[in-house]
């Protein structure tokens, strides 16, 4: 299953702990965030001002290993 754009943060982290490193190369310190809980990738990628296509280029190339 692919990770989208509008999948929860705390989700995609749940079920996919490699992505850890991803969100937080990116500058998104997802795991500490309360925002996590209910905000989406796109949602929090556009609050840090990161470009959300390759946020999920990057997510989806890290659970692929």
């Amino acid at each position: 299953m692919a990770i989208t754009k509008d999948m929860g943060i705390l989700e995609v982290v749940q079920k996919y702990p490699d992505t850890v490193a991803v969100f937080a190369n990116a500058g998104m310190g997802c795991i500490g965030c309360a925002a996590s809980h209910f905000e989406n990738i796109e949602q929090g990628a556009l609050a840090h001002g990161i470009d959300v296509d390759a946020l999920i280029d990057g997510l989806n190339d890290a659970i692929k290993h």
